[in-house]
């Protein structure tokens, strides 16, 4: 590939002795994965450069499923993630590595990525909300179309005091039965407008984004929730990110 690609690391391990295996977020090609040769060495000059959230410029040839890191550079320093924004990227970065197909394009999810990360980096208030709205942003890039404005039973507008419960495949039905699938029409609204103005909407966002991931994450947990728990117990900032139900 000749075209310099604008990237960020996903995930990376050892690769022989001095060599790393990489999981790259491209703005073109989607997931990629590339093999940095000679990337641990101690003279390697990318041995700073591929870590995750760095904007990267990457080049890399190759036909076969893994391709070979001919370039890469770093743009700037890497995004002041700590503490729990840390751990909150991490888990962004483990939800592409484990949805995405590799060589697929996704180049508007790829901006709400970098879009997501700067909010996580400048740490005014809760990450809630940029998690929220990168996983229904995900959501909508895969092509999971769900209608939040309108019940999937009778067509209607949906009313902000009614009930709705949520079935897969589906969409939204008016209902009575109140349980972990019952959504206000309220909450479905603001689902619609990615905008979250309290506790009680932000938590039907994520009681959403957990059912609607599922299906894409399968009974495997995610690594980045298994780091997060001993530092929330620790800390108490926010509620992990969790997939399960």
């Amino acid at each position: 590939m000749e075209d310099w690609q604008r990237a960020f690391v996903l995930h990376g391990r050892p690769y022989s002795e001095t060599s790393l295996l990489l999981d790259l977020f491209t703005e073109g090609y989607g997931r990629v994965r590339v093999l940095a040769k000679g990337a641990r060495s101690k003279r390697s000059s990318l041995k700073g450069a591929l870590q995750p959230f760095t904007p990267l410029l990457v080049r890399w040839s190759g036909r076969g499923e893994v391709k070979t890191l001919r370039n890469a550079e770093a743009v700037s320093m890497a995004l002041p993630l700590s503490g729990t924004t840390l751990y909150c990227g991490l888990y962004v970065n483990e939800l592409l590595f484990r949805v995405l197909e590799q060589g697929t394009a996704f180049s508007e999810l790829f901006f709400d990525y970098l879009n997501c990360i700067q909010v996580l980096a400048a740490n005014h208030g809760s990450p809630e909300p940029a998690l929220r709205r990168f996983e229904l942003a995900m959501l909508a890039h895969l092509g999971y179309g769900v209608d939040f404005l309108h019940c999937a039973g009778s067509g209607a507008a949906i009313s902000d005091e009614m009930t709705y419960s949520y079935r897969a495949e589906k969409g939204f039905i008016a209902s009575m039965v109140l349980n972990h699938r019952s959504f206000t029409g309220r909450q479905l609204r603001a689902l619609y407008t990615r905008e979250f103005p309290d506790g009680d909407v932000l938590r039907a966002a994520k009681r959403f984004t957990r059912m609607a991931l599922q299906p894409y994450l399968g009974g495997k947990p995610l690594k980045s929730q298994e780091l997060f728990r001993p530092f929330v117990v620790k800390k108490q900032p926010v509620t992990p990110p969790e997939d399960k139900d």
